[in-house]
């Protein structure tokens, strides 16, 4: 299979339907990151569009020797921020003036931590939600983690931030989403108690 560099440079060189094949293969992780922020089909579905058509005007700033997959979810990171400050909606880049980056965890490599474990063995709809109440901030960098399996370097690119930044917000995210699983597994092992009528 052709790699996403691969398929830039094809394009570039005149074959037109390797964009083609890069956006088939993007645009369901695109709209599925999209989602998450917007929580609507139609919203979501629109900011792909919007993102692909700036894929397409801007593949030939693309640098050689970088990879793709960040690229793209640069772009695509940028519209939907873009899109929800015109909606007057509280975007991520809002919790970094709060001093939540403030402190700069060290994540010494790629390995899952413990906690990690934990949540690797909920299911995926238990993720899925829980990941909604997770501040933005710390929500988008578990999303391409998680969902994209992305590297840190890799993250970094897409939101723009240091390593060392990425892996703060990515272990205050892991810290959130553990309080919120356990919290759940609390209410739903909650016993009910249900009262009964004489007749």
């Amino acid at each position: 299979m052709d790699t996403d560099e691969s398929l830039v440079v094809a394009y570039r060189l005149g074959q037109e339907d390797a964009l083609t094949f890069l956006i088939e293969r993007y645009v369901r992780p695109i709209y599925s990151f999209c989602y998450r922020f917007v929580q609507s089909a139609a919203e979501a579905e629109d900011l792909v569009q919007e993102t692909f058509i700036k894929v397409w005007r801007r593949i030939d700033t693309f640098k050689e020797g970088s990879l793709f997959k960040p690229w793209i979810f640069a772009i695509a990171r940028n519209t939907t921020l873009d899109y929800l400050r015109k909606k007057k909606i509280p975007v991520v880049s809002d919790f970094d003036r709060n001093g939540a980056n403030v402190l700069e965890d060290t994540i010494a490599s790629d390995e899952l931590l413990p906690d990690e474990l934990l949540i690797a063995r909920q299911s995926a709809d238990v993720i899925e939600r829980a990941l909604l109440n997770i501040a933005p901030l710390y929500r988008e960098v578990l999303l391409l983690r998680f969902q994209e399996e992305m590297t840190f370097d890799e993250i970094g690119t897409v939101i723009g931030k240091p390593l060392n930044t990425v892996k703060s917000q990515y272990r205050r995210g892991i810290i959130q989403l553990q309080k919120i699983l356990q919290t759940d597994a609390l209410h739903q092992n909650k016993p009910s108690y249900r009262t009964t009528t004489r007749e």
